[in-house]
């Protein structure tokens, strides 16, 4: 009896610190911890659409919403930074200048400067588009716990496609991490979102 009371207990306990490790990581993800504490994000030095090298302190005063993708993704992409064109569109004025949308790749290999210059032209003005050296992007990527990889069977250096995490980061005026947006998120979703953290 007292072996069956001290492994329930014991059970109890484990039950505990599990749920008390998914409740602290969950909140990373939503953004309940007040603004992550720098978990995602951070120092990142990067090359934009006009071939000039930026950091994260070139952002600093504004909100940022951060997508990690590439210009030759045939679908994920183009819709999810579709979605940030038609929140955009529904942000007054004065919410709009506040934010400026970046959109970082994870295929460097492609996306050059001049690629991505013409791509994020075709989403919305003033889009940011991030390339740079394989280690810069990877670095940003690390920050960010960004997943992307070749897709398997993926051989033409020319035709193949990668799989990558879809998820928007909206980051403070400080550079510290505020919400995600999860993929399937509406225009009118990400719109009723940011502007309750930019008003």
């Amino acid at each position: 009896m007292k072996n069956a009371r001290t492994t329930i207990i014991a059970v109890v306990a484990v039950v505990v610190v599990v749920a008390v490790a998914l409740g602290a990581r969950l909140a990373v993800w939503s953004g309940s911890d007040h603004g992550g504490g720098g978990a995602i994000g951070g120092p990142f030095t990067l090359v934009n659409q006009d071939g000039r090298t930026v950091t994260d302190q070139d952002f600093r005063g504004r909100w940022m919403l951060v997508y990690f993708g590439y210009t030759f993704c045939p679908d994920v992409c183009p819709t999810a930074l579709g979605v940030v064109s038609g929140a955009l569109d529904k942000l007054a004025a004065d919410e709009r200048a506040k934010l400026v949308p970046v959109f970082v790749t994870v295929d460097p290999a492609r996306d050059t400067p001049a690629v991505m210059k013409d791509y994020v032209a075709a989403f919305a003005p003033g889009m940011v588009g991030l390339s740079g050296s394989p280690e810069q992007v990877a670095a940003a990527m690390k920050a960010y716990k960004v997943y992307a990889a070749k897709a398997a069977g993926s051989d033409d250096p020319a035709s193949y496609t990668v799989d990558h995490s879809s998820i928007l980061y909206l980051m403070q005026p400080d550079g510290r991490f505020a919400q995600h947006f999860p993929h399937g998120t509406t225009a009118d979703e990400l719109a009723a979102g940011l502007k309750k953290r930019l008003n």
